[in-house]
């Protein structure tokens, strides 16, 4: 099944072609960093018309790496969410057009989901086994969530966090450390060589947190980064000696990204103690972090767990990773595909009993 994919959920202009679930043939993604740098975030009015502007050159080069001709496609896959909605409406609109012009079905994928398939896509691991469950902890910058996988595919969220994702909380300590906008990458850079101990960042739900709603889902396996956020900003007004890039911003930013990574490990772990899975994989866009990826290599080898990690160039928003996902029926058919509508909050379910 040789599937068109398209994805516009947020900053990323992508099309991608797969041919099956395994198979990428194409993977084109335009980043817009250098467009919303200059406001230290993403500005969804700028986001949206980047996407107008690209999309249609990148779905022709992605065509074109793929050698695939529009005859030879068997359908057309696109987020429809969740994500900034003015950007779904590119990619859906685009779709539908596609979809309808070349008589082809129109396949609508969560994002979330193209994102826990990932970890699929390197040809080093195994097939999704009929059966199998396993842990995902999928990081990203608008998520983090604990999932069960079984048989290759999403079966119920187990845990998620009760305000900053992950790559929230490290976009804005960034801007308090005043390192600029990605948040991660600059992070992970700033801290190489720091003391990651130098300064003790709480890694668990606060005080202001404890009474939060959890949605189904139990306590402890949910997260909450606005306490570390907070704890960095007063830090920062007793200590602002610590943004000194020459002494103490780097052991400053490796304490603040331990904190994070802690975080996200303790929760891995109860919920790896609670479900017992066959393997543990980790997805989204934080998934390149060095650090992360390390210490989580550390907990599978001593639970004894295999560990598959999204490859690098699937972390990021892409749409590799939404066409093979429909190719390996994990989208949603719509018919007729003028009826597709964005979802730009699309909530994963809560798996029952969790």
């Amino acid at each position: 099944m040789k599937v068109l994919g398209i994805e516009t959920s947020c900053d990323e202009t992508s099309a991608a072609v797969a041919d099956g679930p395994r198979r990428v043939l194409s993977n084109v993604i335009h980043t817009q960093i250098a467009q919303h740098q200059p406001y230290g975030g993403v500005v969804p009015e700028v986001a949206a018309r980047s996407h107008v502007e690209r999309l249609p050159g990148i779905v022709e080069e992605a065509m074109r790496r793929a050698a695939a001709g529009w005859d030879g496609l068997d359908a057309v896959a696109v987020t429809s969410g969740p994500g900034l909605a003015t950007s779904l409406l590119v990619g859906v609109a685009a779709a539908k057009a596609f979809a309808i012009r070349t008589g082809r079905p129109l396949i609508s994928v969560h994002h979330l989901d193209g994102h826990l398939y990932s970890v699929f896509l390197d040809p080093a691991f195994p097939e999704p086994l009929r059966g199998a469950e396993g842990l995902a902890l999928l990081v990203s910058g608008g998520h983090t969530s604990l999932v069960r996988i079984r048989d290759g595919r999403r079966a119920g969220l187990l845990g998620a966090t009760l305000d900053d994702a992950a790559g929230e909380a490290l976009d804005k300590g960034a801007k308090l450390m005043g390192l600029g906008y990605p948040g991660g990458p600059a992070v992970e850079k700033t801290a190489a060589g720091g003391d990651r101990d130098r300064h003790a960042f709480p890694r668990g739900l606060g005080p202001g947190t404890q009474n939060a709603p959890c949605g189904g889902m139990r306590r402890d396996l949910c997260f909450s980064f606005s306490g570390l956020k907070t704890a960095l900003l007063y830090h920062l007004r007793g200590h602002p000696e610590d943004l000194d890039p020459a002494r103490g911003l780097p052991h400053l930013a490796a304490s603040y990204q331990e904190a994070v990574v802690d975080a996200l490990i303790a929760r891995v772990r109860r919920a790896a103690d609670l479900t017992r899975p066959a393997f543990l994989a980790c997805a989204g866009g934080v998934a390149r972090n060095r650090r992360l990826r390390e210490k989580l290599g550390m907990f599978a080898a001593s639970a004894g767990l295999p560990l598959m990690l999204a490859p690098p160039e699937f972390c990021t928003d892409n749409a590799g990773m939404i066409a093979a996902a429909a190719a390996a029926g994990l989208g949603t058919p719509v018919d007729p595909p003028g009826a597709l509508e964005i979802r730009p909050t699309w909530p994963l379910p809560v798996e029952e009993g969790a």
